[in-house]
């Protein structure tokens, strides 16, 4: 059992995954400050100085916080919209990557004994 979860986890999707897991969580906590630090507040000017996370309403005793909740929604939108442009980006390079010939193969023993021949025919020709 042991060598299989070995193997299973040395796998290079699991590996991929796993990075791209770590890789992800760093990402959304750089939107997450992003959108928190500076363009919320700046939302916030562009609005009357609105503070979202000030947004409630009371019921009795109970105290809805929306704007807590717009603010997840915006953030929500925000690291969307980078995830979505940073993948576009990458397919786009991916495509440059495919696009590009391959490089011609080394030619075989058999051909470049053909080379020399057809070398040797040609000075043979020209010497005449």
């Amino acid at each position: 059992m042991w060598k299989e979860f070995k193997k299973f986890a040395m796998k290079g999707n699991v590996l991929d995954l796993a990075i791209g897991v770590i890789i992800g969580a760093a990402f959304g906590k750089i939107i997450s400050s992003l959108v928190a630090d500076i363009l919320t507040p700046i939302l916030g000017l562009l609005l009357g100085g609105l503070n979202f996370s000030g947004l409630t309403i009371t019921f009795g005793d109970a105290v809805i916080k929306y704007g807590v909740f717009l603010q997840s929604v915006i953030d929500f939108f925000i690291v969307s919209f980078s995830i979505f442009m940073f993948i576009k980006l990458l397919n786009k390079l991916q495509r440059k990557e495919q696009e590009k010939p391959p490089a011609p193969p080394a030619p075989s023993k058999e051909e470049q004994l053909l080379a020399e021949i057809r070398d040797l025919l040609k000075q043979q020709q020209g010497s005449r």
